[in-house]
């Protein structure tokens, strides 16, 4: 949203968001409309209020002719989402063939759409659209393995507009129902005191630690991030209170930076949430919901081990300073029902919709009205009923800015997908991923984890998970890998690409604000997350990295998982351990060896290395003590 917005504008913009938040409210309550309808009248209010929230030429000389642009867009957009309402008996009955104006509507749709994307997140993901759809249309002039039949304009409206496999296709549908009402869920809960209750808990949790104030970042951020749909977003939110707070303690600015980007480049990876991917691979596999989740449990935990443990490491040998106790919020506070009551209620009403079998989104909507009772009945008397509304109006604002972005970005990689879909170009380059390597599982999972990290470069969670899933996924299960690892696997690459060079835009966000030089930032959050580009890799050889298997399997997982966890910030950090750095860094790097060697006893070897090394230390700093 522009600076100096207009009244006007202002009042367009709440109303339109207040508008998505009662849609969204009603059909999680009521169950949504078909299919086609939910998705199409979901599209046009975000498209709507996606012109409102981010203008073209806003505060500029030149903004009557971007309101112009605006209203064209929008109108068409409208336009567009009305005829499939109108007419979705006839598309979804008998798959009508494309007429001249199908063509305009959905050529006009798909701007609309790519517009907004370069708008709230850049051009990077329209300009990957615009090329699925020229490869579609003109892949018959291609040579070699790139070379399709091709499609002309008719064929491809057909597909992208008149049925369910183009814009109307399941992440469409995802985005309009189960995603939109966690997102409503997530932005109420902040607003109403969730965020702040969330800060604070982190500030007593982490504070008086070595490196207070970074685990605290670390915390607050995992927290805030669990529930929102972008890293970028998380680190503008929190990173403007954790990046000031390291920076004032003397912590050095670069590492400021690093610590935030990485944490809320964390949350996206870890439940219920993974940025609203977790319903997305859900959908793509044909999975439970839960079954996707817990399956993401042990890797995200093991990251955020990591994190703490290079954070530990770090503070030690840098001597950082602690939060002081008098800038600590009182455990009392903390602890004060009209801080924790809503955040219980809204949580104990998601699990009451859970237990009595509802589906996602009604299940959110449980959790929000216990949310907003509990809110309401705990500031009765403290607060006056215009700043309460206030508060759940800038909730809703919020989340329907949230809306918007994942709308339009579900809305255009469903485009993409389907002509990937229609081209076949993902099992292509899954079957040359697999030529180059020769079907050896290991170098397939090589470089498809370094094409992720290049696919995902500059895209938010959901919409580079998307991409890589449809392309590269593929590959992976060619050689035998689980479907469930190797989507978590292509996933985690995808969303720390944010943090990875040369385009980590997490960091560069994180860089302004601690006002530093964003390239020692990168190098600060790649040491920090190195665990993470190694743990995608223990869900390809140890089962029970996403609870399958038996119960051996799980213990092996974890006794893997732990030693790296330890061993690699051990080894980054330059950890005194025998007082011999050397012979630290070789006994470190045989515990990294073991533990991705899959064999029964490595993995136990490698922690009663660990182990021997802490005892050793101790023992060592007792006699020179």
């Amino acid at each position: 949203m522009a600076d100096g917005t207009s009244p006007a504008l202002a009042g367009v913009q709440r109303t339109l968001a207040v508008a998505v938040g009662a849609f969204v409210f009603y059909t999680a309550a009521t169950g949504p409309f078909e299919g086609l309808i939910q998705r199409a009248v979901f599209l046009a209010l975000v498209t709507c209020l996606g012109f409102a929230l981010f203008p073209l030429g806003g505060g500029r000389p030149w903004r009557p002719v971007g309101l112009a642009v605006d209203l064209a867009l929008a109108g068409i957009a409208v336009a567009a989402c009305g005829y499939v309402v109108w007419n979705f008996e006839t598309i979804m009955g008998s798959l009508p063939w494309a007429t001249t104006l199908d063509t305009v509507l959905t050529i006009g749709l798909v701007a609309a759409v790519l517009e907004l994307g370069r708008r709230t997140v850049g051009l990077i993901f329209p300009v990957l659209v615009i090329a699925g759809l020229a490869y579609a249309l003109f892949g018959d002039v291609l040579p070699g393995a790139l070379h399709h039949r091709g499609f002309d304009a008719a064929f491809v409206t057909e597909t992208v507009f008149l049925g369910d496999l183009g814009i109307w296709g399941m992440l469409t549908g995802v985005a309009a129902t189960i995603i939109a009402a966690f997102v409503l869920f997530g932005a109420l809960l902040l607003h109403t005191g969730g965020g702040q209750t969330f800060m604070d808990f982190a500030m007593r949790i982490g504070g008086r630690q070595p490196g207070g104030a970074a685990k605290i970042a670390t915390i607050a951020s995992g927290l805030f991030g669990m529930i929102s749909g972008s890293a970028v977003a998380n680190v503008a939110t929190t990173g403007n209170f954790t990046i000031p707070m390291m920076v004032r303690l003397g912590y050095p600015r670069p590492f400021a930076a690093a610590v935030e980007a990485v944490a809320s480049t964390g949350g996206q990876i870890a439940p219920p949430i993974m940025g609203a991917a977790a319903f997305v691979m859900a959908e793509i596999l044909g999975m439970s919901y839960w079954t996707i989740i817990l399956g993401a449990i042990l890797p995200a935990l093991l990251f955020y081990v990591s994190v703490f443990m290079t954070v530990h490491f770090v503070a030690i040998r840098r001597d950082l300073a602690l939060v002081p106790e008098a800038d600590l919020p009182a455990w009392s506070v903390i602890r004060a029902p009209r801080r924790v009551l809503p955040i219980l209620c809204a949580l104990g009403g998601l699990g009451i919709g859970i237990y009595l079998g509802r589906s996602i989104a009604t299940s959110a909507f449980y959790g929000i009205v216990g949310l907003l009772v509990a809110f309401v009945a705990t500031r009765a008397g403290r607060m006056a009923p215009r700043e309460m509304g206030g508060r759940v109006l800038s909730g809703v604002e919020d989340a329907g800015k949230g809306m918007v972005i994942i709308g339009v970005l579900l809305a255009g990689a469903q485009v993409l997908v389907s002509m990937i879909n229609l081209t076949g170009i993902g099992v292509t380059l899954s079957s040359l991923i697999v030529a180059w390597a020769g079907d050896v599982p290991v170098l397939v999972a090589l470089i498809v984890g370094l094409v992720c990290l290049v696919m995902g470069m500059g895209l938010p969670t959901t919409a580079a998970y998307v991409l890589v899933a449809a392309v590269l996924a593929p590959a992976l299960t060619a050689v035998g890998v689980d479907p469930l690892a190797a989507h978590l696997f292509v996933f985690y690459f995808a969303t720390i690409s944010v943090i990875t060079p040369p385009v980590c835009v997490a960091v560069f966000v994180g860089s302004g604000i601690a006002d530093t030089n964003w390239l020692p930032a990168a190098g600060e959050a790649v040491r920090l997350a190195a665990v993470t580009y190694v743990v995608p890799f223990l869900l390809l050889l140890y089962p029970g990295m996403t609870m399958q298997g038996g119960t051996f399997d799980l213990i092996e997982a974890v006794a893997a998982g732990l030693a790296l966890v330890i061993a690699i910030p051990a080894l980054l950090a330059g950890a005194d351990l025998t007082g011999h750095r050397m012979r630290d860094a070789a006994a470190l790097l045989a515990v990294v060896v073991l533990a991705i060697w899959p064999q029964p006893a490595t993995p136990f070897l490698a922690l009663g290395i660990l182990a021997a090394l802490h005892a050793f230390g101790r023992m060592r700093r007792g006699i020179a003590a």
